[in-house]
C-alpha cells in the first residue's frame, strides 16, 4: 500500500489535455465540435473547441492547477459545442491524483461516462507534479504509458519574448565646432524706399445721388359707363292665355226639363208603351 503524500498545499499540478477517442457522436448531419472542461475546487479550465473534431479530437493544451491539501481528484467533462442550441454533454470522469502525487508523472486514458452511465469514449491526460520526491520524468525512467497514445512533448515551445522597451530616440547632434563663431540671430528692418501699402481701398469721395423718380402714370382710360335708363327694350306685356285643356261643362237643363213625376196614387197607362208613364210611388 502506497503512502499518502502530504504537503501539497499550494503546489502546482500541470495537466496536459492531449485529446479524446471514440466519443459518442451528438450530431446527425455534420461532425461534432468537442471541447474539454477541467475542474478542481473553484478553478475551471476550458480547452479550445476542436471544430469538426468528430469522435477523435486533439487539443494538447496545458493548465497549471494549484493543489489543495485533502483534495485528490479532478473532474473532467467533454462537451459538443453548438451555435444555436445549448451545448451537448458527451461524457465526464473523475481523475485520481494519487499516482501523479507519488511518482510525479501520470499518462492515462480515462473512460468517460454519459449522464445515463453509458460509456461515451475516453480522454487522455498527462499529469506532472514537480513536488514529488521521485524523479518525475515518467516513461524516460521506465514508467510506461497506459493510454496507448504516443509520448508527448514535455512542453510547448517557449512563448515569444515580451515587448521590450521602446527604442531610444537618436542622440542629439553634436554642437558646432568651436572654431566657428555663432551666427547672430537678428531681424533687419524692411527698406523704406517703398511707400506703405494700404490693404484696403480708399473710400469713395461721395455717394451718388438718389435715382431719378419714376415717370408719372398716364392713367387708365375712363370707363364708357353703363347705358342710360330706358335703353333696354321694354319687358313683354304678358304671356298669352293658356288654351283650355278640358271641354266646357255641359249646362244643366232648365227647370222643367226632366219628366214630371206624377203624384202618388194618380192612375196612368199601363203597361209601358201604351202612351202613358208608369206610376212611381214615393
Amino acid at each position: 500500500m502506497s503512502k499518502t503524500v502530504t504537503g501539497i498545499q499550494g503546489q502546482l499540478l500541470e495537466v496536459n489535455v492531449v485529446g479524446c477517442r471514440n466519443l459518442s457522436d451528438k450530431e446527425w448531419f455534420s461532425r461534432q465540435d468537442p471541447y474539454v472542461v477541467v475542474e478542481y475546487a473553484n478553478n475551471r479550465f476550458r480547452t479550445r473547441t476542436d471544430t469538426d473534431g468528430g469522435k477523435n479530437p486533439t487539443f494538447n493544451e496545458k493548465f497549471q492547477i494549484p493543489l489543495i491539501e485533502g483534495l485528490r481528484e479532478i473532474n473532467v467533462q467533454v462537451w459538443n459545442s453548438n451555435t444555436v442550441s445549448l451545448d451537448d454533454h458527451i461524457g465526464s470522469c473523475k481523475v485520481l491524483l494519487d499516482r501523479v502525487l507519488s511518482s510525479g508523472y501520470d499518462n492515462t486514458a480515462w473512460a468517460l461516462k454519459s449522464k445515463h452511465g453509458k460509456t461515451s469514449g475516453e480522454v487522455n491526460l498527462i499529469l506532472h507534479y514537480a513536488g514529488s520526491k521521485k524523479d518525475n520524468h515518467g516513461a524516460a525512467h521506465g514508467q510506461t504509458s497506459s493510454s496507448g497514445y504516443p509520448p508527448q512533448m514535455s512542453g510547448y515551445p517557449p512563448p515569444p519574448p515580451a515587448y521590450g522597451a521602446p527604442p531610444a530616440y537618436p542622440p542629439a547632434p553634436a554642437p558646432y565646432p568651436s572654431g566657428y563663431a555663432p551666427q547672430p540671430v537678428s531681424y533687419q528692418a524692411p527698406p523704406q524706399g517703398y511707400p506703405p501699402v494700404n490693404p484696403y481701398p480708399a473710400p469713395p469721395t461721395a455717394y451718388p445721388g438718389p435715382p431719378a423718380p419714376y415717370p408719372a402714370p398716364t392713367g387708365y382710360p375712363a370707363p364708357s359707363g353703363y347705358p342710360a335708363a330706358g335703353g333696354y327694350p321694354p319687358p313683354p306685356t304678358g304671356y298669352p292665355a293658356p288654351a283650355p285643356h278640358y271641354p266646357a261643362p255641359v249646362p244643366y237643363p232648365a227647370p222643367g226639363g226632366y219628366p214630371q213625376v206624377m203624384p202618388y196614387g194618380a192612375p196612368g197607362p199601363w203597361p209601358p208603351g201604351s202612351g202613358g208613364y208608369p206610376v212611381h210611388h214615393y
